[in-house]
C-alpha cells in the first residue's frame, strides 16, 4: 500500500517508517523539520517531505493516492509559542489530515493521541473509560483532536485512536535520556516517595500497534491505551536502568514541593527570554502522577501483545546511547 506517516521524522515516526518499508509499503514521511538522521529515511526508500499540518496545500499533496494515514504530528515540547499554536497543529492540524485525506479516498486513519489525556490516574491501572483529566495544553489539545477524529470516522473514513504510554527504546534522543543520563553520573535525587507509578512503552511494541490498527476491521472508531505488560514505581525504573547499564546508582530523596514551585517558577522566567527551562511543570509530574494503564482492551480487539520485558527493553536502549556517544 501507499501509506503516509505524519511527523515522520520523529523518533516513533521513523521506527514506524522503517517497520512499513521494510513490509514492502511505499511511504510518504511528512514533517515541519528534519529530524535526527532523517537521510536514513531517504536511503531506505521513503519519500521524505518537509511541511506542516497546517498547511492544506502539503497535506493534499502527501495523501494523494494513499491508502492509510498514521497521523503522528504534533507539538509536543515546543519554545516561544503562545497556547494557541498547541491548537492550531494538533486540533486544526488533525482537522485538516482528516479533510483531506476523506477528499482523497484514504480507507483507514490512525490516530496518535497519549494517555497523559487522563493525567493522574487516581485508581490504577485506568483504562480507556478512566477519567479525562489533562495536565497541560498539549494533553487538553491532542484529546480536543479525538472528537474530531471521531466525527470524521462518522462520515465514511475509519478511524482508530491509540493513546500511547511513555515511549522509549533505541532511537530515543530525549524522552528516556534524562533517566539514564543521571543514572549513569551515579546519583539520582528523587524527589518525593518514589512510589509513584510509571509505564513504559518500548518502541517496537507501539509500532505493532500501528501497524495492527490499520488491518482491515480492527479497532474502528475505538480508542485504545498501548502500554508494555508491565508498570512500574519510579524508584524501581530507576534501579533497574542502573542494572541495563551495569553501574551503581545512590537515590537520595527529598521533599517534592519545592520542585513543583521551581518548575513553574522556572517557565516562568525562561519564558521571556527564549529559553529552554532547566525544570518545567510536565518533567515534575513525572515524580507525582501516577501513570498505569490496563491494556486488555488492545489485547482482546486489536491483538496487542507485548513481548519484550522491561529489563531487556531498558538494556537495549542503553546499549544504543553507548553506540551513539549520548554516554
Amino acid at each position: 500500500m501507499k501509506i503516509l506517516v505524519t511527523g515522520g521524522t520523529g523518533f516513533t515516526g521513523k521506527a514506524l517508517v522503517k517497520r512499513l518499508l521494510e513490509q514492502g509499503h511505499q511511504v510518504v514521511a511528512l514533517d515541519y523539520q528534519e529530524g535526527l538522521k532523517t537521510e536514513e529515511l531517504r536511503a531506505w526508500g521513503a519519500e521524505v517531505v518537509i511541511g506542516s499540518v497546517t498547511d492544506k496545500d502539503v497535506v493534499r499533496r502527501c495523501v494523494q493516492g494513499v491508502e492509510v494515514v498514521h497521523h503522528l504530528a504534533a507539538a509536543f515540547r515546543e519554545l516561544d509559542v503562545p497556547n494557541s499554536y498547541y491548537r492550531e497543529v494538533n486540533v486544526e492540524g488533525t482537522r485538516n489530515v482528516l479533510e483531506a485525506a476523506g477528499a482523497a479516498g484514504v480507507r483507514r486513519f490512525i490516530y496518535c493521541s497519549t494517555c497523559g489525556v487522563h493525567g493522574n490516574v487516581d485508581n490504577p491501572p485506568g483504562d480507556e473509560n478512566a477519567p479525562i483529566n489533562a495536565a497541560d495544553y498539549y494533553q487538553q489539545t491532542k484529546y480536543d483532536a479525538e472528537p474530531v477524529v471521531l466525527e470524521h470516522h462518522r462520515k465514511g473514513l475509519t478511524s482508530v485512536i491509540l493513546r500511547p504510554a511513555a515511549i522509549y527504546g533505541p532511537g530515543d534522543p530525549e524522552r528516556f535520556y534524562m533517566i539514564f543520563k543521571r543514572v549513569a553520573g551515579g546519583t539520582f535525587p528523587m524527589f518525593g516517595s518514589g512510589k509513584t507509578l510509571y509505564h513504559p512503552l518500548y518502541i517496537d511494541h507501539l509500532v505493532d500497534a500501528f501497524l495492527l490498527a490499520q488491518e482491515e476491521g480492527k479497532g474502528d472508531g475505538e480508542a485504545y491505551l498501548i502500554a508494555d505488560e508491565e508498570y512500574v514505581e519510579i524508584e524501581d525504573l530507576v534501579r533497574r536502568t542502573a542494572k541495563a547499564l551495569g553501574v551503581q546508582v545512590r537515590i537520595p530523596h527529598y521533599p517534592l514541593w519545592p520542585l513543583i514551585i521551581a518548575g513553574h517558577v522556572c517557565e516562568k522566567v525562561c519564558k521571556p527570554f527564549h529559553i529552554k527551562p532547566p525544570i518545567f511543570p510536565r518533567r515534575v509530574d513525572w515524580y507525582r502522577q501516577n501513570r498505569a494503564f490496563d491494556i486488555s482492551k488492545a489485547r482482546r480487539d486489536l491483538g496487542y501483545a507485548p513481548t519484550i520485558s522491561l529489563d531487556e527493553g531498558l538494556k537495549r536502549t542503553a546499549a544504543w546511547y553507548r553506540a551513539e556517544g549520548y554516554l
